[in-house]
């Protein structure tokens, strides 16, 4: 058996496409911090299991989502309320779901999609994100941006989810996104301190490689600009048009936020140790 699970908070604009392409699955587990929408309504209409915890943190919310899959289910598929899976990703997942091998967990690369057009380059596809587990088999590590362990080896499914982060529009996404940039700050206060391995950087793991790219960046000089660069110039991202452009801005913005709030946090933990006096 699979279940589905997906986190939600007030996702009544997408969460009834995202529900519907679940149509595959054999169980549906919204997992919910107390929405004040019609989130809990569409959860309803398509039956699914609805269970309500207070959200502290990311890893901690998708552990406890993952805990409550019932027994029964060998596989879960955990999709976030914007992502859509297509039909062609589905009977990959089906027949991916059948294996007797050791993979316990599978990554899937999403197609982001911003003022109607999927923004391939300025987004920097492709990137891999857990989505498909063995039950039992996966626990979730890092507040924000998690990262993923598994007691088995690793596969890739080929298909693609599709991506809406900006269903609930702009200002949604900027107070997402300020939220964000806090929790950020606060890791990257803790991470810029831990040793760097840049041999990682050459890993064949797309994820520790992406890992250690962003560890690293933590160290260097105008880092929201190198950004930038790296995603409009490098990655190609003037290819997407005007919507490539904006959407490089915007990460500009957010990374200019995560440095401010770095330095800011920084600031206030050197007021708040005891000085040294002078002799």
């Amino acid at each position: 058996m699979i279940s589905a699970v997906i986190l939600t908070y007030n996702e009544e604009t997408i969460l009834d496409q995202c529900l519907t392409a679940l149509d595959f699955v054999d169980h549906i587990i919204v997992f919910d911090s107390f929405s004040t929408d019609g989130t809990l309504e569409i959860a309803k209409k398509h039956k699914a299991t609805i269970i309500q915890r207070p959200f502290d943190n990311y890893a901690a919310q998708r552990n406890a989502a993952l805990q409550s899959v019932p027994d029964t289910c060998d596989w879960i598929v955990m999709v976030d309320a914007d992502e859509i899976i297509t039909k062609a990703l589905k009977q990959e997942i089906l027949k991916a779901t059948t294996n007797t091998d050791a993979i316990t967990m599978y990554r899937v690369r999403r197609k982001d999609m911003f003022q109607d057009k999927w923004i391939k380059q300025s987004s920097g596809y492709p990137t891999w994100f857990p989505r498909v587990f063995k039950k039992g088999c996966v626990t979730v590590a890092r507040e924000i941006n998690e990262e993923y362990n598994t007691t088995g080896k690793e596969g890739v499914l080929q298909e693609h989810l599709i991506h809406y982060p900006f269903n609930k529009g702009l200002t949604w996404w900027f107070d997402k996104h300020n939220r964000y940039s806090k929790m950020e700050a606060e890791k990257m206060l803790q991470e810029v301190k831990e040793p760097l391995q840049l041999t990682n950087l050459f890993s064949k793991d797309p994820i520790i490689k992406r890992k250690t790219q962003k560890r690293l960046s933590y160290h260097l000089p105008f880092r929201p600009q190198l950004i930038f660069f790296a995603f409009y110039i490098v990655k190609g991202g003037f290819l997407n048009g005007k919507a490539g452009y904006t959407f490089c801005k915007l990460r500009f913005i957010y990374e200019t936020m995560i440095d401010l709030k770095f330095k800011d946090l920084k600031r206030q933990l050197k007021q708040a140790s005891p000085q040294t006096p002078n002799n």
